[in-house]
């Protein structure tokens, strides 16, 4: 593993634990607990273990899916942002609202569809700059 995939690593992790943490234990956390589907006690480590596989297979993946250059260093960190972003929301949001009992799905979405474009729109350019330092 070389320095870009520990740096592209930390550009997911870094962000994202804490925003995660505030997002959904802090700041929304009366819509979260609204909404009736967390556990009274959730399982932080469980979380920051996802984020740790996610951050090694999205920084692996990133020079292989996006460009490096340094020319290419914003349509790679809107590429990035979005790719993820979607791929993201597509199995964290999505298959959530389809299988847990919940009292609002929409208002799920939502939160949870905010949550991920701000997490990626963060995360894209980190992972952008970390590939070419």
């Amino acid at each position: 593993m070389d320095k870009a995939f520990w740096l592209g690593f930390f550009a997911y992790l870094a962000p994202t634990f804490p925003l995660g943490y505030f997002w959904h234990l802090k700041s929304f956390a009366q819509r979260y607990e609204a909404l009736q589907m967390y556990r009274e006690q959730v399982i932080i480590p469980f979380g920051l273990a996802s984020m740790i596989v996610q951050g090694a297979l999205f920084s692996w993946a990133y020079p292989h899916l996006f460009s490096t250059a340094h020319e290419q260093l914003v349509s790679s960190a809107l590429a990035c942002a979005l790719a993820y972003g979607v791929l993201s929301w597509s199995f964290t949001t999505l298959p959530v609202a389809a299988k847990f009992r919940m009292t609002s799905v929409s208002g799920f979405v939502a939160l949870e569809s905010a949550f991920t474009a701000l997490q990626f729109i963060i995360v894209g350019p980190l992972m952008a700059l970390a590939y070419r330092i």
